[in-house]
């Protein structure tokens, strides 16, 4: 199972699939499920599998990854669709970032379907992920069975994320009047700014998490001015804010306006933070092989589940959207035996 696996990696490697032009990647994909014999569903570019023998009066468990990549940057050394094994290193675009935990998951969904377990088991290769678009996971869960927890691959070392970051971007405008820049005259948006710039580089919520933290709030873009003699009576700029699980982005949002003077708008409220309780059996069988619970920064498709949802896969998340992406030959072959005996007699 293990060799077909990375044959698999390096023939999706080889397919382009940036977000939101995952369609050849997923053909591949679902036709070579079809190949080992597995019944495949497909609504859109997400293509998903449900075990054989599935009954309703049983509790159901999600393994999910995600098909598409980030485009890749200018810097790589080697062509990024050119899967290349150099010291035990495949490296190739997706291959950490998300092309390990697919191949992994689907490799042990085809090994638990022919065993007894006292659970559903669905596996969806899930499209949109890197821009978490609505066509993705959001669309796919429409269409699938009621789910009770979901294990999630992404690259994590194989240690179990119990809670993960929620992500709300804010479109922020202060207003001035604008006029001219040799005479002392208007009010100058960019001024009105930045005091709301200085209130959001330190303000700090009250409620940390013990396992993310505090709410980040980070200022990532300004704009403002037409020319350099007018003074500007506009001032745009944007905050990257992410949340905690102590914390709905709206309530960030009815907070952060409470401080500031401009007006904040933000972009979405879909993505919020997630946990999974401590003691749920996924966790504890993640802890009885000796796995160690933490927090993770960063954002994936668990912040668009309604249902408790572990994260854990291959790879290293620092390698996700780097030049010359790699994932462990070895790491490949150790997530397979992990999930296995993880999954294995797991009772939901």
């Amino acid at each position: 199972m293990f060799g077909q696996a990375e044959i698999l990696l390096h023939e999706l490697i080889r397919i382009p699939s940036i977000s939101r032009d995952e369609k050849t990647a997923s053909d591949y994909l679902q036709n070579y499920i079809e190949s080992t014999g597995i019944s495949t569903f497909r609504i859109g570019n997400n293509v998903y599998c449900i075990c054989p023998n599935y009954d309703e009066s049983r509790p159901t468990l999600l393994l999910n990854a995600h098909i598409d990549t980030v485009k890749p940057v200018s810097a790589w050394t080697k062509n990024p669709y050119e899967p290349i094994v150099e010291n035990g290193k495949l490296f190739g675009l997706g291959s950490n970032d998300d092309g390990g935990s697919l191949v992994s998951l689907f490799s042990v969904f085809r090994m638990l379907i022919n065993t007894k377990q006292s659970y559903n088991l669905i596996f969806l290769a899930s499209c949109e992920e890197e821009v978490s678009g609505k066509n993705g996971i959001e669309l796919a869960l429409k269409e699938l069975p009621h789910i009770d927890v979901a294990l999630v691959g992404e690259p994590t070392e194989m240690q179990p994320a119990i809670a993960e970051k929620g992500l709300m971007v804010l479109d922020v405008v202060a207003h001035g009047k604008s006029g001219h820049a040799a005479r002392n005259e208007g009010i100058n948006a960019i001024y009105e700014a930045m005091n709301d710039i200085e209130w959001f580089r330190n303000y700090q919520f009250t409620k940390v998490s013990p396992l993310l933290g505090p709410v980040k709030m980070t200022v990532t873009q300004i704009n403002a001015g037409t020319q350099h003699n007018v003074i500007p009576d506009l001032c745009n700029f944007v905050v990257d804010v992410r949340s905690n699980e102590c914390y709905k982005n709206e309530e960030l949002l009815n907070e952060i306006a409470q401080h500031i003077q401009g007006k904040a708008q933000a972009r979405s409220f879909r993505l919020n933070s997630s946990l999974i309780y401590i003691h749920h059996p996924l966790v504890e069988q993640a802890k009885s092989q000796g796995k160690i619970p933490f927090g993770s920064p960063t954002l994936s498709d668990q912040s668009l589940m309604s249902f408790p949802s572990l994260k854990m896969g291959p790879g290293n998340s620092s390698r996700s959207h780097t030049a010359d992406e790699y994932i462990m030959i070895s790491e490949i072959e150790d997530a397979i035996q992990t999930y296995y005996k993880l999954l294995n007699g797991l009772i939901l």
